[in-house]
């Protein structure tokens, strides 16, 4: 008996040995696990302003609360924790109770994105089992205002379009973490060590959006989207001299519901139209055949040509818009009359490759690196090509047979309002992060055509508006630069006569340009449909209230262009 007892005390002081001092660091340190826990602390997201220092997107500290159903089980005190809760949060306690013991593990979300005073003051109860995360709630204090290019944050904290997308890991900056010590049901222990590893905030972002400007032109775009019986259509606003992109807005477009957020169609709804979907831009581009053909020495203003009506390439018959013979016709007066054989004209004077040169000047063919995802490239064969014809020389010259985007359209034209300038857009104009301030300055591309092409240009979209009787876009107080644009919508099989699409591209005043706008009407379904009859229109409405918003003295004590 004397020799069990001993063995039994020998065979104790062996495993106190092992588990003390052979095995001691493991043990601590499982210890440690169980008693010490580390929460992340998410860094606040860096606020979306617009071009006037105004919060577009803005995140709000919350708190995500839970029951810890593991520290609720078979313990008198949850009730009393039940009570205070519901006391707190105005709901019941029997149900809070219930939901918080039906299972014996997990925890149990009670509400998401709780206002950070109510949990902080919850937080100072320390009842048992309730645990307070540290969230943030996204906020949009202009509502859906410009949504297709501020984007969304979702659930995670993660952008899913947008700027929120693209801009994502500047923005939501570096996490921290919080550990300390907790006793056996997961409460802190007061005046034991903690470690903090303090979060790091997101970088703000700054755009060239003004907010007014946007809200016009998504107001006047959906008027017109109804009035002209459309399924889309884009609005575009810059400043020619810097590529400044101060509005931008295209329909149809999404809220931020809830149920907004399930459409299967959201994709397409979020699409930021003006800088990924291609379009033939149709007469617009004339104007840019035209200031070739000026650039190169060939033509002046006055230079004429006959028009007969009609042009053969080859086996191709190309007419003009509206099917009308004209006679003589100066190169100032083809512009007024958008017609189409002029333009071919132009193009034969030019030849193939000055044309098409000229044309990839003008960034036609190639993103416009705006910094944004999604921007197309655009289309245009080119004679190197083996699908190349001279008839797509003649096509491309009114705007037909090749494709862009709104953006790269309205790019090309604020040449001709900035000395022949091609200039990068940019919708990001400053970056400010804790560590530095990245400002973005306006960036020359190349000069495409001589200031005095540019000049001769500006002089001669102004008298498209003005010496056109009844103009759509013409304003009574200032003087308008623009050119019209109606493009038959190309199908797989060839063209679809019947449905067009309505442009108008310009800037103003003349005399010194303050913004150019683009509108971009999609098959409008009623008795009006060339761009003259339905995207003009929208360019005066919108031209107009941009002057007034922006206080642009009148034309009439403007100093012209030389």
């Amino acid at each position: 008996m004397a020799l069990l007892v001993l063995s039994s005390f020998a065979a104790v002081t062996v495993k106190l040995y092992r588990l003390q001092v052979v095995e001691h660091d493991r043990y601590l340190q499982e210890a440690l696990v169980t008693r010490y826990g580390t929460a992340e602390v998410p860094a606040p997201r860096g606020v979306i302003t617009d071009a006037t220092g105004y919060p577009l997107a803005a995140s709000v500290d919350t708190w995500d609360l839970y029951i810890d159903r593991f520290q609720w089980r078979d313990h008198e005190e949850a009730l009393l924790a039940a009570i205070g809760l519901g006391a707190v949060l105005g709901r019941d306690a029997d149900k809070l109770y219930s939901l918080g013991t039906e299972f014996d593990t997990g925890d149990y979300l009670v509400i998401r994105d709780l206002g950070y005073v109510e949990g902080a003051a919850l937080q100072a109860q320390r009842l048992l089992g309730v645990r307070l995360l540290p969230s943030a709630v996204r906020q949009y204090p202009e509502g859906d205002l410009g949504r297709q290019i501020i984007g969304y944050v979702g659930i995670d904290g993660t952008g899913l379009w947008g700027i929120e997308a693209d801009y994502d890991h500047l923005l939501r900056g570096q996490a921290g973490r919080v550990s300390s010590e907790s006793d056996p049901y997961g409460r802190p222990i007061a005046f034991t060590a903690s470690t903090e590893a303090r979060p790091v905030a997101g970088a703000e972002v700054q755009l060239t959006i003004d907010r007014f400007m946007q809200a016009i032109i998504e107001r006047e775009l959906a008027a017109a989207l109804e009035r002209y019986q459309a399924p889309s259509g884009s609005i575009l606003v810059m400043d020619p001299r810097t590529g400044a992109i101060l509005a931008m807005a295209s329909q149809p477009s999404t809220g931020t519901t809830a149920e907004a957020l399930d459409n299967p169609s959201l994709a397409e709804l979020v699409r930021n139209r003006p800088i990924t979907d291609l379009y033939e831009p149709g007469s617009v581009l004339k104007t840019l055949t035209a200031a070739i053909a000026l650039d190169l020495w060939l033509v002046t203003p006055e230079s004429t040509y006959e028009d007969t009506g009609s042009v053969n390439i080859g086996p191709n018959v190309i007419h003009n818009w509206d099917f009308q013979t004209y006679g003589t016709v100066s190169v100032r007066e083809l512009l007024q009359r958008s017609l189409n054989t002029g333009a071919v004209w132009l193009s034969q004077e030019i030849g193939a490759a000055s044309f098409y040169d000229y044309f990839q000047a003008f960034g036609l063919g190639e993103p416009t690196h705006l910094g944004l995802s999604g921007e197309a490239e655009g289309m245009m064969r080119l004679p190197s090509d083996e699908e190349w014809y001279p008839v797509d020389l003649a096509t491309n010259s009114y705007g037909q047979g090749l494709a862009a985007t709104p953006l790269q359209v309205l790019t090309a034209v604020n040449a001709f309002a900035n000395d022949g300038w091609l200039m990068r857009p940019y919708v990001v104009s400053r970056i400010v992060s804790p560590d530095e301030v990245r400002q973005f300055e306006p960036v020359q591309v190349r000069q495409v055509v001589s200031s005095r092409t540019a000049t001769l240009m500006a002089g001669l979209m102004r008298d498209v508006v003005n010496g056109t009787d009844w103009h759509g876009a013409r304003l009574s107080d200032y003087t308008v630069a623009g050119k019209t644009g109606t493009t038959i919508v190309s199908i797989p099989t060839g063209y679809d006569f019947d449905t067009t699409i309505a442009s108008f591209a310009g800037f103003l005043p003349y005399e010194a340009p303050e913004v150019s706008i683009l509108i971009k009407i999609d098959t409008p379904g009623g008795d009006l449909r060339l761009g003259g009859q339905v995207a003009a229109p929208v360019f005066a409405r919108v031209a107009e209230q941009i002057m007034e918003y922006l206080r642009v003295p009148p034309s009439g004590g403007l100093v012209a262009q030389p």
